[in-house]
């Protein structure tokens, strides 16, 4: 059964087991309201299906227990979605926008047509993903600073350097990885086969699709893991190792194994601002920005209750690894903070992506 069926079945079975749950008092914030989960994607990609997910658990312990409805609104990459947020969310937390990096990279680099103030909405919550970059079996290497040493031309296979490949593409930079990227595959199976295939030799998969897809080749000796991006630390920063991959260094980590030092500098400002965003709040549901903290409580509330719950906490290893959802109250501030990255920052990769990449804003 691929990844897709089964994540299907589960909503179902899912589903089919709170249904049988008695009714629960509703009494609480969200008492009598209908809560509107805008998702600026088709159905079927990972957030919708991570919505769905999440819909009938907020619907059981959300305060008050409100009915929650998924509604996509696709195009423009997620900007069309994003856009009719701004223009229409309610400001009492019943509309949710829930997104991903492909709404925030745009947001931070200043696209055009991006009529959404991301970094002034409120958090509600969010459902991080992490990412993993390994190497070709091929190329001889067991870890990163062999990677560095090596002879062998380096190349990465990824969909777009503006999307949701730019915070590898920036590990490159911060690691001074002589690697090449080679843009325009259609999604991450099709850079996965190409791999696998032997057209390229760095690959990047976000930590579902590595230990389900990923792992396996690695217990068979297809695919050597090399670093992760990362988890947020105790200083604010991606300093931590990845809880889904404990045995494999952070990008800080191997900079250190790599140079002797911390990483520091526009490279790794950039780096922590877009990967933050990417990883860290992967998934993030974002309120009005004039909505209560009443409503940022009642969904922290919510959130406490679902983390403990043993079916969200068993149906949630196949939407992201086993991560719990992280609540806005928690994060907010650094949510805001990877959003709004400085002006020298945004020269940066905005100058990156022009000089390498040819995409220009």
């Amino acid at each position: 059964m691929d990844r897709l069926k089964l994540t299907t079945a589960l909503i179902g079975a899912t589903f089919a087991g709170l249904a049988a749950l008695p009714a629960i008092a509703q009494d609480g914030y969200f008492a009598g309201m209908d809560i509107e989960v805008v998702v600026p994607f088709a159905p079927g990609g990972a957030t919708y299906v991570s919505a769905k997910f999440l819909e009938p658990f907020f619907e059981r312990h959300l305060p008050g227990n409100p009915t929650v409805t998924v509604v996509d609104r696709p195009g423009g990459g997620s900007i069309i979605g994003a856009n009719w947020f701004e223009e229409n969310a309610n400001a009492d937390g019943s509309t949710v926008l829930f997104t991903t990096s492909s709404s925030s990279n745009p947001y931070v680099l200043g696209q055009p047509e991006v009529n959404y103030d991301l970094a002034a909405y409120r958090v509600a919550y969010s459902h991080p993903f992490g990412s993993v970059i390994f190497a070709s079996p091929d190329l001889g290497v067991s870890n990163v600073t062999e990677l560095a040493a090596t002879d062998t031309p380096l190349i990465y296979g990824g969909i777009s350097a503006a999307a949701s490949d730019l915070p590898a593409v920036l590990s490159f930079e911060v690691l001074d990885l002589p690697i090449t990227s080679v843009m325009g595959f259609s999604g991450r199976g099709p850079t996965l086969l190409a791999f696998q295939r032997g057209e390229t030799n760095i690959e990047a998969q976000f930590t579902p699709v590595y230990m389900t897809q990923v792992v396996p080749m690695v217990a068979e000796g297809t695919a050597v893991p090399l670093y992760t991006g990362g988890s947020i630390g105790a200083d604010g920063m991606l300093s931590e190792r990845d809880a889904v991959a404990p045995d494999l260094p952070s990008v800080y980590e191997a900079h250190v194994m790599l140079h002797g030092a911390p990483p520091s500098g526009i490279e790794w400002d950039a780096f922590q601002a877009i990967a933050t965003s990417t990883y860290a709040f992967g998934l993030t549901g974002y309120l009005h920005p004039e909505a209560p903290d009443e409503a940022i409580a009642a969904f922290a509330e919510g959130i406490a209750a679902m983390n403990a719950d043993p079916e969200f906490i068993e149906g949630r290893r196949e939407i992201t690894g086993g991560a719990p959802l992280m609540a806005g109250a928690d994060i907010e501030g650094n949510v805001r903070a990877a959003l709004q990255p400085s002006d020298e920052v945004r020269a940066y990769l905005r100058d990156l992506l022009a000089e390498r990449f040819n995409i220009r804003f």
